[in-house]
This record gives C-alpha cells, sequence and structure tokens, in this order.
C-alpha cells in the first residue's frame, strides 16, 4: 500500500492551488483521508481530514478557504486551496487509515510530501 501526492508548487498570495493524492496496492477498505502539513521549525499539523462517511473537519486557520474531497471509487482524496496566504507555507502530507487485504486492522499510511509555497 502507497499514498502518492501531486500538485503543490509556487503561487502568489490569494492565488489558488489543488493537491492531490491517490492510494494505491492491496486495499481492503479506507477510514479517514486526510492532509497534513509541515511549516519550517514548526510540527506536523492537521490541515483537513474527510471520513469514510463524508463527514469533514478542517482546521481553523483554512476554514472557508481549503475543501476536501475524495473519491471513493478511485481511492483519491484531493484539496483545494483558495485565497492562498504567506502562513500556508509548508510541506504538505496526505495520510490515509487503510486496512490492507489480509489483514484484521487499518494502520496509517503517509503520503511523500509535496511543497507549496505562497509567496506576498
Amino acid at each position: 500500500v502507497q499514498l502518492q501526492a501531486s500538485g503543490g508548487g509556487l503561487v502568489q498570495a490569494g492565488g489558488s492551488l489543488r493537491l492531490s493524492c491517490a492510494a494505491s496496492g492491496s486495499i481492503f477498505s479506507i477510514n479517514h483521508m486526510a492532509w497534513y502539513r509541515q511549516a519550517p521549525g514548526k510540527q506536523r499539523e492537521l490541515v483537513a481530514a474527510v471520513e469514510s462517511s463524508g463527514r469533514t473537519n478542517y482546521a481553523d486557520s483554512v476554514k472557508g478557504r481549503f475543501t476536501i474531497s475524495r473519491d471513493n471509487t478511485k481511492n483519491t482524496v484531493s484539496l483545494q486551496m483558495n485565497s492562498l496566504k504567506p502562513e500556508d507555507t509548508g510541506v504538505y502530507y496526505c495520510n490515509a487509515g487503510i486496512q490492507p487485504y489480509l489483514t484484521s486492522s487499518s494502520s496509517a499510511y503517509w503520503g511523500q510530501g509535496t511543497q507549496v509555497t505562497v509567496s506576498s
């Protein structure tokens, strides 16, 4: 099982970016899917998460600007980021709780991280 993230890049403040992440491998089920970010010198923090039911959760700092969505048929999760601010700069990681086939429980998997840089 692996997560492959794409998107990210350099954008001016006020701009938009879209991140995508695809889960692949021997997957029986996926529970939550989420995006975290880590700014230089700071701890990794949750940005947004979506449960298999579709319920979402956002960090207060991104509410109203970011939208997380998932496609259960393709095992993908996306993060649409609008009205970006310099403080949104960081490495963004996708995360998912996945139960592989022939196992009895789920584990947390992480993507490789993608850089988002917002210039002022």
